[in-house]
């Protein structure tokens, strides 16, 4: 009986294995087919979706963030494609590092200033921060009438243990030359001293961000310094205040692209080919993740991240 039970278990596991990798071969061959580049295809969509960091995606669990090194070959991609006329980056993003942000910014200028390719962006859910950096260097900005576009500002944080140290009676001794070294070891406080220090590097950053989006939006930097000050603004508020073009979505992006270039737009997605250890990941994580949220519904309710109605 108890060997029986066991062969039971075997089979059981070994007919789940098969299942996993028959969704995931199935998934792979879908994706590779949807990044196929269609003959008579003019116009690039680049999706933007998530935070923005510097980096490549070399983890099977990293596709929870976008990184500037795999939008700036998107970019460089359709650069090189001649029957490529226009760029639409679908942007739903809260922003991220500041330099990931420059940097696919400045891809976007090369590109307009190399090809003279039409660039628009397209604010889904949000458009924030660094994203928001990221769209104001295209030619165009579409976004949701309910959005949330800007919070043109800069935020840095740490941890701090210094108090669980001394109630456990652990002592940080501090061996440093220079005496901003250790700025920022979560065992000791800030001096005055170091907190000057990072509020004059969040402000020069904070310029720039200004600076940028001026330049980009046909706006003084005193307009633009009247909003910077890290708020979000639903669509039509943005659209007054000069950060977005039109309220819309993914039709009027390419309204916009047909009227200005006289065609008729013809999309091609550009992503990042998934390898097989990543569909297999993400097939068996989103098993677990509906398993609990099973069990968790049973328990509570849920609730949609985000503005819901």
């Amino acid at each position: 009986m108890k060997a029986r039970n066991i062969l039971l278990i075997i089979f059981i596991v070994f007919l789940v294995m098969f299942l996993l990798l028959g969704w995931g071969i199935k998934a792979l061959f879908k994706g590779a087919a949807q990044g196929e580049i269609t003959e008579g295809a003019n116009v690039a969509l680049i999706s933007i979706n998530g935070p923005i960091v510097v980096g490549d995606h070399e983890s099977a669990f990293s596709s929870d963030y976008i990184t500037s090194t795999e939008i700036i070959k998107f970019i460089e991609d359709a650069e090189k494609n001649d029957n490529i006329k226009a760029v639409i980056f679908e942007i739903n993003s809260p922003g991220g590092s500041a330099v990931a942000s420059d940097e696919i910014g400045q891809a976007i200028k090369d590109l307009k200033e190399t090809t003279n390719k039409t660039t628009v962006s397209w604010i889904r859910e949000i458009g924030a921060s660094g994203a928001y950096w990221v769209a104001s260097n295209t030619d165009y900005i579409v976004a949701n009438r309910m959005s949330m576009t800007g919070s043109i500002g800069v935020i840095a944080s740490y941890l701090e243990f210094s108090g669980l140290l001394d109630k456990y009676n652990i002592t940080y001794e501090r061996l440093v030359a220079g005496k901003y070294k250790d700025m920022g070891s979560p065992f000791k406080e800030l001096s005055e001293g170091e907190k000057n220090v990072f509020i004059e590097e969040l402000n020069q950053i904070h310029e720039y961000f200004i600076e940028e989006v001026a330049n980009n939006r046909k706006l003084t930097k005193e307009q633009v310094k009247e909003f910077a000050d890290g708020r979000v603004f639903l669509g039509e508020k943005a659209k007054t205040l000069g950060l977005i073009d039109e309220i819309g979505g993914k039709k009027e992006a390419l309204t916009y692209i047909e009227t200005k270039l006289n065609i008729t737009p013809e999309i091609v997605e550009y992503k990042e080919p998934v390898s097989f250890l990543q569909l297999l990941t993400k097939l068996m994580s989103e098993q677990g993740f509906s398993i609990g949220k099973g069990l968790g519904t049973a328990l509570t309710e849920t609730k949609e991240k985000g503005i819901v109605t």
